[in-house]
């Protein structure tokens, strides 16, 4: 799936102590260094992806740090250095008198096929964000991204690099950004202008910036993005909601601003009369969300996200990962987590009211036939496939295309897709056939009633009210309600027998 290109690993060693390189030349595993600590008075370490390691009993001495500090290029004014014309990052800590009494030699690595999750996304021309904690690949992801639009689809692309961190370190840009052009920031504080003068001097047709990190920056990628240019670049903060209420960033997806409505408006929208509203059209039109290396959560309309964020309803995301045979699948989401639609799965058309009659072909039988039982779900389990009208079957024997799939699709029988054969899988695929068409289509507006039920009570006990029961329903809708009670910060419990089992929510 993904193929490291480069990391030069030997050009960090060399500027390590004789004994600490030695230490780590020693490690079956030093192909996956992530980096080494140096604290004056403590014992160097070297830390893994998987484990972390005391290189040597004697502790870091200044002569050790200076050796170091020797070998690279100098410090700027956000305490980063490199070794030129490769990606490692040697970063400082220093003392009240200004002396480096600590270091962080952070191995830089260019890695192929790591924006493949949301090469889509790119093509496009639409501006993306990509969001996500340090340390988890948004970086190694924009490099790429700059590589791949300037040598495959031919764009004018320039990498405003503030700490080097993209094209490396000294004059020549690294090639794992192919043939984008870099521009080089001498102090942070002059990002923001960095990014204008790109646009305004050199005619670029994608901008690629890395850590937009305050208010004037925020207004330059507005700037740019109204002059038309396409932007690709990375933000503080892991998810759109915590960007959105950082007063800092929050341009960067439109802004927030407290509106009064009128009467009749705040009628029909069954609010206060204040409420929050997006201010402007969000500077970049596609969040990324980096949850892990190989997993990503996309919002591809800002917009609407932000706003269905701030009026409190239910949004959708799409659910993007590698699988171990390196296929990319995308499942959209709602807020509650519940699956609507996968790319890698035939969701068969449901029928409003029918008894459902399925045949089961390399699944769990006795799993799901609990499972229905413990939901009162209207499946039944057939034996024979002229009875069914719904196929189940796993991604392994889907692949395979035996007789009795081939069989299936033959009659038209719907088929549905289990992408593994465990209770999370199971349990998605009973809610997707039983519950999400059908509250669309037939109980629209009791599960619109019902959440918002929810919604008001859990903001009337955070108000100081102890607790508010709620009116019986579903097992499938107590769920979203005991979901918007966890999101409030509160808890909630389900009490009574069907029918008439209902959710009370309260403070702890």
């Amino acid at each position: 799936m993904q193929r490291t290109i480069t990391d030069d690993l030997n050009a960090l060693l060399d500027v390590l102590p004789p004994a600490i390189r030695e230490s780590l030349r020693a490690q079956d595993d030093i192909t996956d260094l992530t980096e080494v600590v140096l604290d004056l008075g403590r014992q160097p370490e070297a830390r893994f992806p998987q484990r972390e390691m005391v290189l040597s009993p004697a502790e870091v001495t200044i002569e050790d740090i200076e050796y170091i500090t020797s070998r690279i290029s100098p410090f700027g004014d956000d305490n980063r250095a490199g070794i030129e014309r490769t990606l490692h990052r040697i970063s400082a800590i220093r003392n009240r008198r200004d002396r480096v009494v600590g270091l962080t030699c952070r191995v830089g690595r260019a890695v192929f096929g790591t924006m493949r999750i949301i090469q889509d996304l790119i093509e496009s021309g639409k501006s993306v964000l990509l969001l996500g904690r340090p340390g988890i690949g948004k970086t190694t992801m924009l490099r790429e991204v700059a590589r791949v639009l300037a040598d495959d689809l031919h764009k004018r692309v320039i990498v405003v690099d503030t700490s080097n961190e993209i094209a490396g370190d000294g004059d020549i840009p690294h090639p794992g950004i192919g043939h984008a052009r870099r521009m080089q920031v001498a102090t942070p504080a002059k990002q923001h202008a960095v990014m204008i003068e790109a646009v305004e001097n050199h005619m670029p047709e994608v901008i690629v910036i890395d850590e937009i990190g305050t208010e004037l920056e925020a207004q330059a990628a507005r700037t740019i993005a109204e002059r038309g240019v396409q932007l690709v670049g990375t933000a503080h903060g892991n998810t759109l909601e915590n960007l959105l209420l950082n007063p800092t960033l929050s341009d960067l997806v439109g802004g927030i601003e407290s509106v009064t409505l009128g009467d009749e408006e705040a009628k029909r929208r069954g609010t206060q009369k204040t409420v929050l509203e997006r201010r402007a059209p969000p500077t970049f039109d596609i969040v990324v969300e980096i949850q892990e290396r190989h997993k990503v959560a996309v919002h591809p309309d800002v917009a609407q996200s932000v706003d269905a964020f701030l009026r409190e309803q239910v949004t959708s995301t799409e659910q993007r990962w590698f699988s171990e045979d390196g296929e990319v699948h995308i499942e959209k989401v709602d807020s509650y987590g519940l699956v609507a639609e996968s790319q890698k799965t035939t969701t068969p058309k449901v029928h409003v009211g029918k008894k459902h009659k399925l045949f089961l072909y390399g699944v769990n039988r006795g799993r799901l036939e609990q499972m229905v039982k413990e939901s009162g779900f209207g499946i039944d389990v057939v034996e024979k496939l002229a009875e069914a009208d719904i196929f189940v079957t796993s991604k392994q024997h889907y692949r395979r295309k035996p007789q009795m799939v081939r069989e299936a699709e033959m009659k038209n029988v719907p088929i549905f897709v289990l992408r593994s054969n465990t209770p999370s899988q199971l349990m998605q695929f009973l809610n997707t056939i039983h519950h999400v068409e059908q509250h669309e289509t037939r109980h629209g507006d009791n599960l619109t009633l019902a959440l918002s039920e929810a919604q008001a009570a859990a903001e009337q006990v955070r108000n100081g009210i102890e607790s508010i029961e709620l009116n019986p329903q579903s097992a499938y809708i107590r769920r979203l309600q005991h979901l918007i009670a966890q999101r409030s910060g509160l808890s909630s419990e389900s009490s009574g027998n069907e029918p008439d089992r209902r959710v009370r929510i309260f403070r702890e």
